[in-house]
């Protein structure tokens, strides 16, 4: 790969991808299985400077759950390996872990400094000379890997016990996903309040402009506009737009809100520059 890209150090490999373990027993739900996807990250250093990029990814890790996927900082923890748990080689470990509530702090990812151990050992017995030319010192030498390596079923495992909810309004359940906006497989659901085309026809007009622009958008016109409300909630879509026989006459469109349930009147031709607001940087 360095020889291919023509990288300098230093640089990262990353992947993600079917990962199997040899698990004697199987249990506790995804938390021990023999089959899973992993993400995993290889990042090559000068050996000199392992430490400081091993601070530099255990900042970005820990932004990347509480920044980027807005987990509660209180449900997120780092936990240092103990010296018998520890690979002989690794200078230093640490465990990201999520608190899943009933099952307690449970590992989602690790962070490794690694050394130069795992260059070390395949250049040994394969007999191929693995190491990287320094063109500053004119050296010769394997670099040092800094790894992070998460479960992408954990993962999003702790996305669900983070962002679903059940509550209760007018005498019935409410299931809301309330993920960040960013993170929500549809930004906007376009709803007609009823089948009939002079409804529809301008809402799917509406859909497919906002469509066009790149938002991930949906449409559905089927059942009461109440259970299409409910049903966006489920599936975490953070707007709702409702198109009703007063849009005909005050060219206005109602925005319901996912997570509060609020409703705001907005012209059609100032819904393109409401939803930039709301989506940008997002």
């Amino acid at each position: 790969m360095q020889e291919t890209t023509r990288r300098k150090l230093p640089f990262g490999i990353a992947q993600i991808g079917k990962a199997f373990r040899n698990e004697i027993t199987v249990k506790n739900f995804i938390f021990r299985t023999r089959e899973f996807e992993q993400m995993d990250l290889q990042y090559f250093v000068k050996p000199q400077d392992a430490s400081k990029f091993y601070e530099e990814w255990k900042q970005n890790r820990t932004d990347f759950y509480l920044k980027f996927l807005e987990f509660s900082s209180e449900r997120v923890k780092w936990r240092q390996h103990e010296k018998d748990e520890k690979a002989f080689y690794a200078t230093d470990a640490w465990d990201v872990e999520y608190d899943f509530q009933g099952l307690g702090f449970k590992e989602i990812e690790g962070v490794h400094d690694r050394g130069s151990y795992d260059l070390d050992q395949h250049s040994k017995f394969s007999g191929q000379d693995l190491s990287y030319f320094d063109p500053e010192t004119n050296e010769r030498y394997n670099p040092y890997i800094v790894e992070c390596s998460a479960g992408f079923n954990r993962i999003f495992l702790a996305a669900l016990f983070e962002f679903y909810k059940e509550e209760i309004v007018e005498g019935e359940t409410r299931v809301v996903l309330n993920l960040p906006i960013k993170l929500a497989p549809y930004k906007i659901a376009f709803l007609p309040l009823s089948k009939k085309e002079e409804l529809s026809k301008p809402t799917f007009e509406l859909f497919e402009q906002f469509r066009k622009n790149g938002i991930s958008c949906e449409y559905d016109e089927t059942t009461s506009i109440g259970k299409r409300y409910r049903r966006q909630d489920e599936i975490g879509t953070p707007f709702c737009v409702t198109y009703d026989f007063e849009s005909l006459i005050d060219a206005k469109v109602t925005v319901r809100h996912r997570d509060t349930m609020a409703q705001d009147r907005i012209a059609i031709s100032e819904l393109k520059e409401y939803f930039e607001e709301k989506l940008k940087s997002r």
